[in-house]
């Protein structure tokens, strides 16, 4: 491989200009005519067996570029990168091809990475919010405990909101029973507003084995255009009621849902699992901002071709996140109404910053001479391969050695810049004008 030329065009776009040697392309011919001899029939030839000058002499010599090209351009083009010391960000647009005495030439015209300035990225001001736990939401938190501790018990009085009243209930409108609005042995908790509005409130005071018609309007807006705004009348029957008793908030309670004997050991450790989870949150809030802050003094002129690919990243840890949860890709789409062309639209954004944070991360951990040893090195893909129960090695595989370390360069760049940022007060919101 020769490289001959490497021009600099705009928007971050460089064009090389490739030679492969006359040899390594007639080598290449060589492989694609005994790829190809066997479809190819040549009378006074058996099936696959006519020779390659024969061929070339019927066909023209062209009849193999194709594949031979195909051949020659990932190794020579990977070499050219090499050799110019490019960065590149896209795959290669494959142009200008052509053979001169028996050289094979190309053009590959590749994006590379942009050259970046960053500053101010020392001691950026910040708002983080303040952090507490009030007794109020201990108290609440308490309260779904108890909420979701609490049994059903059949009683024996007429039914009240908050109790859960299993019926048999049947709907007529206009006299005539509607498809749908059967239903037996049903558990209906009062006040919860599952059925249409007014069903519920016509159930309160009355008692197990009782019988009663309740009357209601369907909403003008129900889905069953059938039954949008018509009047009906449900015959119901009351075949129990149940309610929800609730254990006290005692040290009792605390023994049965949790490792603590005490109440008061609960409600500790609940303020102090809320206060970790507020001061994640701030903390996550106030690194987003301090990076808004450094993308603002991000110069860079991005080639699209690098959000695209930020993009495909996007899409794929999409997909493989809805893998886990038992739904394929395409199914998302459809049910979103969304086609791929959307998606990415929507999820563009967030594409164009995380490629401007990547590069500032970068040029940081550039500017500040930030490296990462083979120690560190050894340490992360040990720490991967016992977080992810695999082999090490099959790590190694699945990952590059210069693909981590850069990731690892970007994480020291973005501790270092939060390490040095500067949290201020969260402001107060301006009093609404008089």
């Amino acid at each position: 491989m020769k490289l001959t030329n490497v021009e600099k065009k705009e928007k971050n776009q460089v064009a090389l200009s490739i030679v492969v040697a006359a040899d390594v392309f007639e080598a290449a011919c060589e492989k694609a005519y005994r790829k190809n001899v066997r479809h190819i029939n040549i009378q006074g030839f058996r099936q696959g067996k006519a020779p390659r000058k024969i061929i070339e002499k019927l066909y023209g010599p062209e009849i193999f570029y194709d594949d031979a090209m195909n051949e020659c351009i990932p190794d020579a083009y990977e070499a050219a990168v090499a050799e110019a010391g490019l960065k590149v960000v896209s795959q290669p647009s494959i142009t200008e091809v052509d053979v001169k005495d028996g050289e094979f030439l190309f053009t590959a015209v590749v994006f590379v990475k942009p050259e970046v300035s960053v500053k101010d990225y020392k001691g950026v001001e910040a708002e983080k919010e303040e952090v507490a736990v009030s007794a109020e939401e201990v108290e609440a938190e308490l309260t779904r405990m108890q909420n979701r501790n609490s049994r059903q018990v059949s009683v024996e009085r007429a039914a009240k909101k908050g109790d859960v009243v299993n019926l048999d209930f049947e709907g007529f409108v206009d006299g005539v029973a509607f498809e749908g609005g059967k239903g037996e042995k049903f558990d209906l908790e009062l006040g919860s507003g599952m059925f249409i509005p007014g069903f519920e409130e016509q159930l309160e005071g009355k008692n197990v084995g009782e019988e009663c018609e309740v009357n209601v309007t369907f909403p003008e807006e129900y889905a069953e255009k059938s039954l949008a705004g018509k009047p009906s009348v449900f015959k119901c029957k009351i075949n129990e009621i149940k309610e929800n008793q609730k254990p006290e908030l005692d040290d009792e309670f605390a023994k049965d849902v949790s490792e603590f004997d005490t109440i008061a050991e609960l409600k500790a450790d609940i303020e102090k699992k809320q206060l970790e989870t507020k001061t994640a949150s701030a903390d996550s809030a106030f690194q987003e901002r301090v990076m808004d802050k450094i993308i603002e003094n991000l110069e860079a002129e991005i080639p699209e071709a690098m959000v695209e690919t930020q993009l495909d990243r996007i899409a794929d840890d999409f997909s493989y996140r809805l893998a886990m949860q038992g739904m394929e890709f395409e199914s998302y789409l459809k049910m979103t109404g969304m086609d791929m062309n959307q998606f990415r639209s929507v999820f563009a954004p967030q594409a164009l910053r995380q490629v401007k944070i990547r590069l500032a991360l970068e040029k940081i951990a550039e500017l500040e001479g930030m490296d990462v040893t083979e120690e560190d090195l050894t340490a992360e893909f040990d720490k991967l391969a016992e977080n992810n129960k695999m082999d090490i090695e099959k790590v190694k595989e699945l990952l590059a050695a210069e693909d981590l370390k850069a990731d690892m360069l970007c994480q020291k760049a973005n501790d270092f810049v939060i390490a040095n940022a500067v949290a201020v007060a969260k402001a107060e919101k301006a009093a609404d004008a008089e």
